[in-house]
């Protein structure tokens, strides 16, 4: 990961080369986050102009009278939006806004890959799927690629997206892409410098036990859910 990853951690200092040469293929492979317009309103503050790949939400159904940017760290986002409530009144929403984030599903000799690594955000260990951040000229199933390359060692010849969500959007602008990652080859591992984590494969017919036991994260638990209805885990 070269900037953040998708559920917590240190930015870090310096980006790493792409670890595959492998170009994802696939339902969607081209497409890109961010389908829509943001609105005018956040595009044009300085906050929003740097050139990176932002959370942005479209046009509001309910008028919005003033935007604040409250906190900016070139990571994060936060701010309020002064709103015009249907019955008159106004009310500030405040809201974080992330960059959006890819979840790898990678599925391989009758398992799944995990990674184990400490979050210092809630100060435990967590056993997840391999996650980050999507680069300004990455589609998600290129940024997924790339990070399960980076995190564990292997290269999909194959991804697909599962879906796109939105992220607790009562306080959060953060985007997920949901990534299945097949023919998996091995290459080079290259951690930045705020990760220490380690691979761990984990039976395809366990995957989603796994992420229901304490320990694992959401985007854990929603990535084997969509990979599970799309039959991806039955697969032996």
């Amino acid at each position: 990961m070269t900037d953040h990853d998708a559920t917590g951690g240190d930015r870090a200092a310096d980006d790493d080369d792409h670890a595959t040469d492998h170009e994802p293929d696939g339902p969607g492979a081209s497409e890109r986050p961010i389908a829509h317009e943001p609105a005018a309103d956040l595009r044009d503050l300085p906050a929003f102009r740097d050139g990176r790949v932002h959370s942005l939400p479209g046009d509001p159904d309910w008028p919005v009278e003033s935007v604040a940017v409250e906190y900016e760290t070139g990571w994060l986002t936060a701010g309020y939006d002064r709103v015009e409530q249907p019955d008159g009144t106004a009310k500030d929403y405040y809201w974080a806004e992330l960059p959006p984030a890819t979840v790898v599903v990678a599925i391989a000799d009758g398992g799944v890959l995990f990674v184990e690594q400490y979050r210092p955000t809630i100060r435990q260990r967590q056993l997840e799927l391999p996650a980050g951040i999507v680069e300004s000229d990455e589609s998600y199933m290129d940024a997924a690629a790339r990070e399960l390359a980076e995190e564990t060692g292997f290269a999909p010849a194959e991804t697909t997206l599962l879906q796109e969500v939105w992220c607790s959007t009562g306080v959060l602008r953060h985007r997920r892409g949901y990534v299945l990652a097949r023919d998996l080859e091995p290459v080079k591992r290259t951690l930045d410098t705020n990760e220490f984590l380690e691979p761990r494969a984990v039976p395809i017919e366990d995957a989603l036990a796994t992420a229901r036991q304490p320990g694992c994260n959401d985007a854990t638990l929603e990535g084997l859910l969509l990979a599970k209805a799309d039959d991806h885990l039955d697969e032996q």
